[in-house]
């Protein structure tokens, strides 16, 4: 077999429906629209949870209780077996993260989880740590700093 012989199953690609093509293939004209109407124009259609007018389903049930969702804190996470880079006796800022890639952007703060094992001894300053981060880190030597 060479890869020039390779060929897909024998049903498994089909040639994509050309719509607006002329009387010999069988969606020409109307392009499947039909003939009136809205949904057979240039950008006609309704939104998203439109009901034809009746009051839609959205609006209908009751809202309660209170959401934070608008200001909730969301962490850009690290894990102790990323921070084995670091050289022993280093300190790890968030700038240092950032630069190095580790954490793409900051977000709201950096947290440190405590997954994988951690085996130099470093200081580690973020914004937020797991209970678990936080003993591997000082039971190597290390310091764990809250910004």
């Amino acid at each position: 077999m060479k890869l020039h012989t390779i060929k897909p199953a024998e049903g498994a690609t089909k040639n994509r429906k050309r719509v607006g093509r002329g009387p010999g293939s069988g969606i020409g004209k109307t392009a499947g629209r039909g003939e009136n109407g809205q949904n057979s124009r240039s950008g006609g259609g309704v939104r998203i949870g439109f009901e034809g007018g009746q009051t839609p389903l959205f609006r209908r049930i009751p809202k309660r209780g209170f959401t934070n969702a608008r200001f909730k804190k969301v962490y850009a996470v690290i894990n102790l077996d990323d921070l084995n880079k670091f050289e022993d006796g280093a300190e790890v800022t968030p700038e240092i993260l950032k630069n190095m890639g580790l954490v793409k952007n900051s977000l709201d703060g950096i947290k440190v989880l405590g997954n994988g094992k951690l085996e130099k001894k470093l200081t580690v300053k973020a914004h937020k740590f797991s209970q678990t981060a936080k003993e591997a880190i000082e039971k190597t030597g290390g310091k764990a700093e809250v910004i």
